[in-house]
């Protein structure tokens, strides 16, 4: 009787989680045929002008004729093809097509390639830098299959998901995982908002469709968070929600047109929020007004504190810059804002966002992903920057990029320490982690060691390392 007793109690306490647990799939094949067709491999080629004039020619029948061809000569361009691929998926049956704008950025040929091996010329129809969004068309002169996009607020944390694209030229590659985390900032732009995954995601994938369980694209593949550059778990997705907008205004304008608003948002703390006369914390705080923006007309001031904005409660900060950017162009939008702990609305007419981007902001951009931390065979570096500099007081006559670890199975283990300064490698100075990974790089294609000059503590020492593998 005791045992029956625990038993029905045992069931009454499970059912309830049982009810609102998903289901684990028992597989994905069903889901993976009807998709695959619409999931595209996209190869790009890039011509790169060269002076062939001073490239080396090698005699012919030398060991060395062969590479004549990779240095220019005997070529029927002044230039060679830069070849980069990625994945794409078709969104309706003209044959409109979604990736990335970092894959197929600067190329002069783009060809999408299906999974029947069906393979055609792609036309840029218009990108956006800004949320490294694409569209593509071809022109087939029939019906394509297509996939549709979902609605991404409605997925949740462990919920199951996949991804099919082309990693590393492996096509129709499909990978499963699940939902880690949701609205991810990861610094990537003024509209992160990304969902965080652990699928396999590797290079080639950049620009391939996250699917729900329903068959719905949720997400855009777009960036891994890795020390070497493979799939470690860690990859985000632009959300549908922010994509599909993004999509709609590249396939009727060939642009994006985003609203501004003119402030400068700051994070609220929670001590900030109180101030404020809040018992929860949200909201963006003003710090800065520009003179003549559409923040400014309005009467909007440095101090006040944003809680809404069409309505909508804005939940955070980081939020600012989308909510404002897919408010309508030239139409009044509600902003409720606190100021003195009194809550006050303004009604802003919202402007659109020049996106031009200067000159200045590409050096700026190029100089900030040159000096990004690089790892290579294990040795991990940092840009020399006055930060750093100052830190470890390195002069300013020192050249190179500082190593912050190396793995302790690496070939590099026990010859170069942390804090040793990377002058050259392979005989070339490198001044910038871009420069010292391209250097490694460049390395492998030959069967020796690599030399690397290292500064330690003013002393110098040159170590050979193999770097093949």
């Amino acid at each position: 009787m005791l045992r029956t007793l625990i038993l029905s109690f045992a069931l009454i306490a499970i059912a309830p989680f049982s009810a609102l647990a998903r289901p684990v799939p028992e597989g994905f094949t069903e889901l993976t045929k009807r998709l695959t067709p619409s999931v595209v491999n996209i190869s790009t080629a890039q011509t790169i002008e060269i002076d062939t004039d001073e490239a080396p020619t090698f005699p012919k029948g030398s060991p060395l004729e062969r590479f004549n061809d990779f240095f220019g000569q005997g070529n029927d361009r002044d230039g060679r093809v830069s070849k980069s691929l990625g994945s794409g998926f078709v969104i309706d049956r003209e044959g409109h097509i979604v990736t990335n704008n970092h894959v197929i950025e600067d190329a002069d040929l783009i060809e999408v390639t299906f999974s029947n091996g069906d393979t055609y010329e792609a036309e840029l129809i218009g990108r956006d830098p800004a949320t490294d969004i694409a569209v593509l068309k071809i022109d087939t002169g029939k019906d394509m299959p297509f996939v549709s996009f979902g609605d991404s607020d409605k997925a949740e944390v462990g919920e199951w998901v996949i991804a099919i694209g082309n990693p590393f030229g492996y096509s129709g590659s499909v990978a499963a995982g699940i939902i880690s985390a949701r609205n991810r900032n990861i610094s990537h732009g003024s509209y992160d908002d990304f969902i965080q995954t652990d699928v396999a995601i590797n290079r080639g994938n950049s620009g391939g469709p996250l699917f729900n369980m329903q068959g719905e694209v949720i997400g855009v593949n777009t960036a891994i968070l890795s020390p070497t550059g493979y799939s470690v778990g860690i990859s985000f997705s632009v959300p549908a929600e922010l994509a599909e907008s993004v999509v709609e205004q590249l396939v009727e304008y060939g642009e994006t047109r985003r609203g501004y608003l003119g402030v400068r948002p700051q994070k609220v703390s929670p001590t900030l929020a109180k101030s404020y006369g809040l018992e929860e914390t949200f909201g963006a705080l003003v710090t800065a007004v520009i003179a003549d923006s559409p923040a400014d007309k309005a009467g909007l001031q440095k101090g006040d504190l944003i809680t809404e904005i069409g309505g909508e409660l804005l939940e955070s900060s980081r939020l600012l810059s989308r909510k404002i950017a897919d408010a309508p162009i030239n139409k009044p939008l509600e902003i409720k804002y606190i100021r003195k702990r009194k809550e006050r609305t303004a009604s802003v007419l919202i402007e659109r966002l020049k996106e031009e981007v200067t000159e200045e902001e590409k050096a700026r951009r190029e100089q900030e992903e040159s000096e990004a931390d690089r790892s290579v065979n294990g040795i991990y570096v940092e840009a020399l920057s006055d930060e750093v500099r100052a830190k470890y007081r390195i002069d300013s006559v020192v050249k190179g990029v500082r190593v912050v670890r190396v793995d302790k199975h690496a070939e590099a283990s026990g010859k170069i320490l942390v804090g040793d300064i990377i002058e050259e490698v392979g005989f070339e100075a490198i001044d910038t982690p871009k420069a010292f990974e391209e250097g490694v790089e460049a390395s492998k294609q030959f069967d020796s060691p690599v030399t690397f000059l290292i500064n330690r503590g003013g002393n110098y020492i040159f170590y050979a390392l193999n770097v093949t593998s």
